[in-house]
């Protein structure tokens, strides 16, 4: 039996949830009030990683993956949820590290937060290239062959890099990237479409893109750069305000007075319907943010409202 054949590919829910929230910009309450309201709805997978979210005020790294391990230990629900994380991206001053020895301790750390003895799936969270692939490839291996991972994925990998992984993986049974996680939104598209989409829809890989709403902007929550001072996604929705910015804005609410419904849910339904697209991350803070994911899910964009937002976006 191979490393592909003891692995085994989730159904997959049409959104994922963004925990990067956790224990950042939802507390704890919030986060289980979240986590509950989700499963409810079928939404079953949870993305997390090591770093969420050290960048927030108090956090060192971990903060979120405590929280879904405290709800997980609470409403003792492991096996009704997939649990996505990953390993090395940067926390703090730190290198990408995607060594064996780094990923092996990151694990058992991810493990111990989440209060969990595996991960249904274990992303590479960032390119490293002063470590082999074979390297890493062995050490994801390994960790399956132990029960810790049950499939891996990819996040932020150049293309050329990702096709080098799926070539290495077939050529020398390793584990391969089934899951790959590209950042993809109408203001962040040339990144995957193209050649990146078509080895997606061509090797079959799950694709959970994220930065679905653009870490806020495509709400229509801010209608100026002055609005998003002193927020906490500042640092990520300020560059947005541009002329595509204004356009995009436009015809996101354009589009939410003809179906009646947020400008939220039509970014995201616009991503759900893209080709190779499998299921976008969305976040949200408030329960009440939880209505633009009904919406979207009711969704069905037509012609010319897909052309207008490509046109916007262009």
């Amino acid at each position: 039996m191979t490393t592909q054949d003891r692995t085994r590919l989730f159904k997959m829910p049409p959104i994922v949830f963004g925990g990067n929230v956790f224990g950042w910009t939802a507390d704890k309450k919030m986060s289980f009030y979240l986590l509950d309201a989700l499963l409810e709805r079928g939404l079953n997978v949870i993305d997390t990683a090591n770093v969420y979210s050290y960048w927030g005020e108090g956090n060192s790294g971990g903060e979120s993956e405590t929280v879904i391990g405290q709800w997980l230990h609470e409403r003792k629900n492991r096996d009704q949820v997939i649990i996505a994380t990953k390993v090395g991206s940067p926390i703090g001053d730190e290198s990408n590290n995607l060594s064996a020895a780094y990923i092996k301790e990151q694990i058992d750390l991810s493990l111990k937060r989440l209060q969990t003895d595996y991960v249904d799936i274990y992303f590479s969270h960032k390119y490293d290239e002063s470590v082999t692939q074979r390297e890493t490839l062995a050490a994801y291996k390994h960790l399956i062959n132990e029960g810790k991972v049950r499939e891996i994925g990819a996040s932020n990998f150049p293309l050329a890099v990702l096709r080098d992984a799926i070539e290495l993986s077939k050529a020398e049974d390793l584990p391969m990237y089934n899951y790959v996680q590209p950042q993809y939104n109408l203001m962040e598209r040339e990144g995957f479409e193209g050649d990146y989409q078509r080895l997606c829809i061509e090797e079959n890989l799950k694709v959970i893109s994220y930065f679905t709403l653009a870490s806020g902007f495509l709400t229509g929550k801010y209608q100026s750069v002055e609005e998003t001072s002193g927020k906490a996604r500042e640092r990520f929705v300020k560059k947005y305000f541009t002329a595509k910015g204004n356009r995009v804005l436009k015809a996101l609410t354009a589009l939410s007075k003809k179906y009646n419904c947020s400008e939220a849910a039509i970014a995201i339904a616009w991503t759900i319907a893209q080709p190779g697209i499998t299921a976008p991350i969305v976040s949200a803070t408030k329960i009440a943010h939880l209505e633009a994911f009904d919406q979207a899910l009711k969704l069905n964009l037509d012609q010319e409202a897909i052309d207008l937002l490509k046109d916007a976006s262009a």
